[in-house]
């Protein structure tokens, strides 16, 4: 059987981004998954995934001393375990399993890109960033955008060919399993239980937003608009679910203490499982500057939600505007405050929107259909 193996940054990424991936693959191939420990979140996906792993310390940030070391391991593993494919996700992961695996004489090395961070650095980190993405499209024999956008946008920079370029299925990493993220899982009854043990009534109308908070995110609008919502409307909950970052991408103290004061806004932080969260919300507000094809508006959407997107790849992929949700400017707290408050006052647009969601990922972003489409891609390399 041939040897597969699969290099993330952080296992998280292994796990949750490519859950089920890996351990469909392995009816076909000898898979091993490559990330950092974790603190033993790797051990966990190596239970779930059922394929053996192998730690490697990778940083998200530039550590070149660091990075040196692990281009070196993966080079000897790579050596040692003469995979048929080297298949990397993530920016940092990408760049050395590539460059390692051109050193180790890898046939095939391919890189998924799933949002390009670069796009919103500017200067000297921004001319640092273009030739470290270069290098990596370089030492790829195949570069998989997981979305039509973030095709464009890679050949209008000018990263790599457009020969070496492919979306695999209709865009997404690893799509979206629609059993699992089914509004049908969830009665009443589990909804006003967890409602109000937020502070949430059944006359509130919620705008939930899922994801790390961080100005990349459009967190910082997402609040300012908010706060002109709290401002005419009592009635009116944000919930948001997810962490801050305030390592790598910090909020304005403005911004936190508006979260921690408003008592319309609700900090859930971190969850294993957003589908309650979503089953209790009745629009996803998503005002993201970049990404490559967001996993939330996929799980919102296939939840029964209509979504408030900004227009970038992928976001505007998943949506279309006034059929599924809403497809605003970037960094636009005006059109966002708008949007949210058109999508709360009209019930019958909301609803209707919703009903949309649902079937435009059933119909296209089915998890099954996805991984069966990289396998016909994996096939075709053999050949």
């Amino acid at each position: 059987m041939q040897k597969i193996i699969r290099v993330t940054t952080v296992p998280i990424s292994l796990g949750k981004l490519l859950q089920g991936q890996l351990k469909f693959m392995s009816q076909y191939y000898d898979v091993i998954g490559i990330s950092s420990k974790g603190g033993g979140v790797l051990d966990q996906v190596s239970k779930q995934e059922e394929v053996r792993v192998i730690p490697i310390e990778m940083t998200r940030k530039i550590t070149p001393f660091q990075d040196l070391k692990a281009v070196y391991t993966l080079y000897k593993i790579f050596k040692k375990e003469k995979p048929h494919i080297v298949h990397s996700h993530t920016p940092k992961a990408g760049t050395l399993s590539m460059l390692a695996a051109k050193l180790a004489g890898v046939s095939h090395r391919l890189h998924t890109i799933a949002g390009l961070p670069l796009l919103e650095a500017t200067g000297a980190k921004r001319i640092l960033l273009d030739i470290v993405e270069k290098a990596t499209y370089a030492c790829a024999t195949k570069i998989y955008p997981n979305s039509l956008g973030l095709h464009q946008i890679i050949i209008k920079n000018k990263y790599t060919s457009p020969q070496k370029l492919k979306v695999i299925a209709n865009g997404s990493s690893n799509g979206i399993d629609t059993s699992f993220f089914d509004p049908d899982l969830y009665s009443e009854s589990d909804n006003l239980k967890l409602s109000s043990s937020l502070g949430i009534t059944s006359s509130d109308k919620v705008i939930v937003y899922v994801g790390r908070l961080v100005k990349d995110k459009g967190i910082e609008e997402l609040i300012k608009a908010f706060r002109k919502i709290s401002d005419i409307r009592d009635d009116v909950k944000l919930l948001l679910v997810g962490t801050y970052e305030k390592d790598l991408d910090p909020l304005s103290a403005e911004t936190e203490k508006e979260i921690n004061t408003n008592p319309n806004i609700v900090l859930v932080g971190w969850q294993d499982d957003v589908r309650p969260y979503f089953a209790i919300s009745d629009v996803l507000a998503f005002p993201s500057y970049r990404e490559g094809f967001p996993n939330v508006v996929m799980q919102a959407a296939s939840m029964g939600l209509a979504s408030i997107v900004t227009d970038i790849n992928g976001c505007n992929e998943i949506v279309t505007d006034g059929i599924n949700g809403k497809i605003i400017p970037v960094k636009n707290t005006e059109a966002l405050f708008k949007s949210i408050k058109m999508i709360i006052e009209d019930d019958v647009l909301r609803n209707a929107m919703a009903i949309n969601a649902r079937e435009s990922i059933t119909s296209r972003y089915e998890r099954q259909f996805l991984w069966k489409e990289l396998l016909k891609e994996y096939s075709s390399l053999d050949n």
